[in-house]
């Protein structure tokens, strides 16, 4: 598996001593930027995530939900 261009970026921050206080101070973000990262590049190739259940339906099978406006209905 190649490495992805994030974690290419991420190994260049630790090579410095300025680098690796960055990744230090901020290595939650880091973390979380690359997973946010990975979801949307697999998401944009057409991917579906682990444990969304089975095959994708068609879209003339589904119906369209609207979307929650913060209200309940009474």
């Amino acid at each position: 598996m190649a490495l992805s261009r994030i974690a290419t970026a991420l190994g260049g921050l630790l090579l410095s001593k300025g680098g690796r206080r960055f990744a230090g101070r901020h290595a939650g973000k880091l973390a979380l930027a690359t997973l946010a990262f990975e979801l949307w590049q697999s998401r944009r190739n057409g991917a579906r995530p682990a444990g969304s259940g089975g095959p994708r339906p068609n879209a003339t099978e589904t119906h369209a939900r609207q979307r929650w406006s913060g209200r309940s209905r009474r």
